[in-house]
């Protein structure tokens, strides 16, 4: 998997609320933006100007002992693994129209209009990637490094039909500097890798405003590794590791792997909760600037804007430009493509030899059943709850407790789900009534060996 793969689903999530629809300028909602990994100065947070400084997260690994040390706690042997820290944000850039007056001077204005071009004032933001290569014995005492982006001002010209000068966009950019700080430390059979980020900018005297235009936005990590070391999953590691990940520690970043499937060379660390190898879905025809949202949803939304709501879009970003455009340049079949995948409801049913296959032909809900661990499964069994890699945050609150099946279903992709209350919810009986219940899927329960037995 190569690392620009990984960048797409990374791009996601830094420009996800870049950028929100309806993506015009005047809609409030882009009035308040930039909602995940800001990185505000010292004391902005405290100071009620801005977002905390710092992000933090704890990822697994695993390295090979060198031949000569015995003990797993001598730590890896300087330069016989290494890994890749890729530190990515947004720098805001502040987009300023300007007038020019016959005097040939230049004025601030909230809009320009040349014909049919607009141009709105407006804050934009440039992609900034640091990396740094370092050897995992370099950090086993602790290593920092300093990540910037420098400050700047730029000019474009706007010209009227005549092309005459009839105005400007400034371009201004604010200095950002941030410490990047990484130590490897010995964990259970695993080692423990922290890397975290701090704006090095004070807050003192500073403006909410002020405080964006130094802060680091959508702040994520990409971090990799090679021979002979290897990434563990965190949130689903294998049963040696659980403990040592539940030692892991996370300040608003959340590491997962990335990559295909099964690649264990690369985790990243982001600013919203994903699932191990996120990627982007199939279907996606292009970047809507709202990773979270569903593309359909937002194409159908701007198919239904005004050819004045979209002209103000356009004016607002070149990102919201190119959405516009795109959408309204859909045939028929893309969004067609948009919509999901089409599969055949009257389909053969699964085999009966699928471990997770309903053996009932009727698929009646309350009296089929399922094989769990070698356990038959049905209506009133009860189970453990064990949430597994795709579990949503949620799920994993119920890890552990007891459970009541009340029915095992199966979806139109054949897919078979569990129907459960659990068994020290007060209102158990009550939601079983209105029938409100969990579903987990069979390799998300654990059997209990009395479940049947009178008295659950």
């Amino acid at each position: 998997m190569s690392l620009e793969s990984v960048r797409a689903v990374a791009d996601a999530v830094l420009y996800e609320g870049y950028l929100l629809y309806p993506y015009r300028a005047t809609s409030r909602k882009n009035q308040v933006r930039w909602q995940f990994g800001v990185l505000g100065p010292h004391d902005a947070e405290r100071l009620g100007v801005g977002e905390n400084s710092h992000l933090s997260t704890q990822c697994l690994l695993r390295v090979p002992p060198p031949e000569d040390v015995g003990d797993f706690s001598g730590g890896p042997s300087a330069g016989s693994a290494r890994v890749r820290v890729h530190v990515r944000f947004l720098q805001i850039q502040q987009r300023r129209v300007q007038r020019r007056e016959p005097d040939r001077s230049f004025v601030d204005v909230a809009e320009l209009r040349l014909g049919e071009d607009r141009w709105f004032s407006w804050d934009e933001a440039v992609e900034v990637e640091r990396t740094r290569d370092v050897g995992l014995g370099e950090l086993t005492g602790g290593r920092s490094w300093s990540v910037e982006a420098g400050g700047g001002e730029d000019h474009e010209p706007l010209r009227d039909a005549r092309g005459e000068l009839a105005g400007r966009l400034v371009r201004q950019r604010w200095p950002v500097r941030a410490s990047v700080f990484g130590r490897l430390e010995a964990i259970g059979g695993s080692y423990r890798l922290t890397v975290s980020v701090d704006n090095q900018a004070s807050a003192d005297g500073m403006t909410a405003e002020d405080a964006l235009r130094r802060s680091l936005v959508g702040t994520h990590l990409i971090i990799e590794t090679g021979p002979p070391a290897a990434f563990v999953s965190v949130i689903d590691p294998p049963a040696d590791a659980r403990e040592a990940a539940g030692h892991c520690q996370q300040l608003r970043c959340w590491p997962v792997l990335a990559g295909e499937a099964g690649d264990t060379s690369t985790v990243l660390g982001s600013p919203i909760i994903l699932y191990d190898y996120p990627e982007i879905a199939a279907e996606s025809a292009g970047d809507l600037s709202d990773g979270t949202e569903i593309d359909e949803i937002l194409t159908l939304r701007v198919m239904t804007m005004t050819e004045h709501e979209k002209a103000e879009a356009r004016a607002t970003d070149p990102k919201a430009a190119m959405i516009i455009d795109r959408c309204d340049a859909m045939t028929p079949a893309e969004l067609q493509r948009l919509h999901g995948i089409l599969r055949d409801p009257h389909a053969a049913p699964a085999d009966p030899s699928d471990p997770f296959g309903i053996f009932d032909d009727d698929h009646d809900p309350d009296t089929s059943h399922v094989l769990v661990r070698g356990t038959r499964i049905g209506k009133d069994s009860v189970v453990r709850i064990d949430p597994q890699r795709r579990a949503d945050a949620q799920d994993l609150f119920y890890a552990d407790q007891l459970a009541r099946v009340t029915a095992v279903h199966r979806d139109l992709d054949g897919e078979t789900h569990l129907a459960v209350v659990l068994l020290d919810d007060p209102a158990a009986d009550l939601h079983d009534w209105y029938g409100r219940y969990l579903y987990f899927s069979p390799d998300e329960v654990i059997p209990v060996e009395s479940s049947n037995q009178e008295g659950w």
